[in-house]
C-alpha cells in the first residue's frame, strides 16, 4: 500500500479521481492501547464499526482479543483471522441456524437475548448446552446520546426479573447488557443505565456474573465534544464497585466507533460548485451516510497549495449520484473560494465510513493510503498525558 505524510502530499502526487481512504493503524492501535490500559475488564470491539482487516490488526496490536459479532458472516471472519479470539455474539435476535454454527463450529460461547423465545432458540440451538454465558440486554434510556438505541433491543424493567430468572437456571454466566446508544455525550449516561441495572437486578433476586456497559463510547466531532474519556471509565468503575454481583463478577465493554474513529480520513474531489452546494465524488451510498441521513457534521479541510486569509464559508455536499437524499447539509466550513477540481479531507471516517459504502449507481471504486499525520481531532493523544482531548485547526498547507 502507498504511504503519504498526508493528504496534502497525497493529492500532489497523485490527483485522484476516485475517493481515497487515508489510513492511520498507529491512530486504531493507541485507542485500543489506551482502553486495554484504563477499562477494568474485558474490551469486546464491535467488529460493526469498521471491520477492515487492517484496522482489526491495529487493534490486536494495541491488545483487543475480544470480538462483539453481530451477525455469523462477522463471526467467521473474526473466527478466522483470530482463532483464539473470544467472540461474544451480542446481536440479541440471531436465526437459529446461525447460534448453532457459531456454537457447535465456532466455538462461541457468549450469547445475547432480551425475549423468552430467544432463549428457547439459545438452547435448542445449542442442544441444551450448559456452558454459556447469556447476556439478558436490558432497555435503558438514551437522552445522553446523540443517537438513540432503546427502540428496536432491549427487554423492559417489569419482564425482565423473569427474563433473567429463566436465563439463570441454563446459563453458566448470567449477565446484563444494555447500549446508552450511539455517541453517548455524558458519563452520566452510563450511571443511569447501571442505576437501572441495579434496580432490576433487585427485582429478579438472581446472582448476576457479568455486567457489560455495551458501546456508546464517542468520538470528537465538530459540534460534538464530549468529556475525556477517563471520566467514562472512572463513572463506569465507580458504579460497577457497588452492584449487586458476585464478588468475581467481570466488566465488560463494547466500543466500535472510539476504537477506530480516528483511523481513516477520506479525501473527495470537488466536481461542481452551485451557490453553496459542492457536488463531491462521495455521499452516503459511500462512505458520507451518517453525514447525510444522520445529519452527522464531520471535521473537513480543504487541501490547499497556499495559506488561504479569512473567515470561512458554510458548504453543503451532493454526493455522485442520481439520488435527491444524497446529500449531506452540514455545515462544512471550508474556504469560498472552493470550486471544481479542489479537493477535501473529511476526517472521523475511520467508524461507518468504508463499511457503509453500497455501490449504488455504480459509485463503488475508491483507493486506500497510508498516511502518518494526526487526525482533525483525538481522544488519545500520546502525549502529555493530561491533554485528553487535542483539537489541531486550520487547513493543511
Amino acid at each position: 500500500m502507498e504511504q503519504f505524510h498526508n493528504a496534502l502530499d497525497l493529492i500532489r502526487s497523485k490527483q485522484p479521481t476516485d475517493p481515497v481512504f487515508c489510513l492511520r493503524p498507529f491512530a486504531a492501535e493507541r485507542a485500543a492501547r489506551w482502553f486495554s490500559l484504563n477499562f477494568p475488564g474485558k474490551i469486546f470491539y464491535a467488529v460493526k464499526a469498521n471491520p477492515a482487516p487492517w484496522l482489526l490488526e491495529a487493534l490486536a496490536a494495541g491488545g483487543i482479543t475480544h470480538f462483539d459479532v453481530a451477525s455469523i458472516s462477522e463471526a467467521r471472519m473474526i473466527r478466522a483471522r483470530f482463532p483464539g479470539a473470544t467472540l461474544g455474539f451480542m446481536n440479541p435476535v440471531k436465526s437459529s441456524r446461525a447460534i448453532a454454527e457459531a456454537y457447535h463450529h465456532l466455538g462461541i460461547r457468549i450469547f445475547a437475548l432480551d425475549s423468552d423465545s430467544e432463549l428457547d432458540k439459545i438452547t435448542a440451538a445449542t442442544d441444551g448446552a450448559t456452558d454459556l454465558s447469556l447476556c439478558v440486554r436490558l432497555k435503558v434510556p438514551g437522552g445522553y446520546s446523540n443517537i438513540s438505541l432503546s427502540e428496536k433491543f432491549g427487554v423492559d424493567r417489569p419482564h425482565a426479573a423473569s427474563l433473567l430468572q429463566r436465563a439463570r437456571q441454563t446459563a453458566e454466566n448470567l449477565g446484563i447488557c444494555f447500549h446508552v446508544g450511539s455517541q453517548a455525550m455524558s458519563p452520566a449516561a452510563y450511571g443511569q443505565a447501571l442505576d437501572h441495572v441495579q434496580r432490576t437486578i433487585a427485582d429478579a433476586g438472581v446472582i448476576i456474573d457479568i455486567i457489560d456497559v455495551g458501546g456508546g463510547f464517542p468520538a470528537p466531532y465538530p459540534g460534538m465534544m464530549p468529556p475525556p474519556m477517563a471520566l467514562y471509565v472512572q463513572e463506569i468503575a465507580g458504579r460497577f464497585q457497588s452492584m449487586l454481583t458476585t464478588h468475581d463478577a467481570e466488566l465488560w465493554c463494547e466500543p466500535g466507533r472510539a476504537l477506530s474513529a480516528e483511523a481513516a480520513s477520506q479525501v473527495v474531489r470537488v466536481e461542481s460548485r452551485k451557490g453553496n452546494h459542492l457536488h463531491i465524488n462521495d455521499g452516503i451510498y459511500g462512505a458520507l451516510y451518517d453525514a447525510g441521513m444522520l445529519g452527522w457534521n464531520y471535521p473537513v479541510r480543504h487541501l490547499g497549495q497556499a495559506p488561504v486569509d479569512g473567515a470561512l464559508t458554510p458548504f453543503s455536499f451532493y454526493g455522485p449520484t442520481c439520488d435527491d437524499a444524497d446529500l449531506m447539509r452540514g455545515p462544512f466550513m471550508l474556504p469560498d473560494r472552493m470550486g471544481e477540481g479542489d479537493y477535501i479531507e473529511i476526517g472521523m471516517l475511520g467508524a461507518y465510513g468504508a463499511a457503509m459504502r453500497s455501490g449504488f449507481n455504480g459509485f463503488d471504486t475508491h483507493e486506500e493510503v497510508l498516511v502518518a499525520d494526526e487526525q482533525a481531532f483525538t481522544m488519545f493523544p500520546a502525549a502529555p498525558a493530561s491533554a485528553t482531548l487535542i483539537q489541531l485547526q486550520g487547513e493543511i498547507k
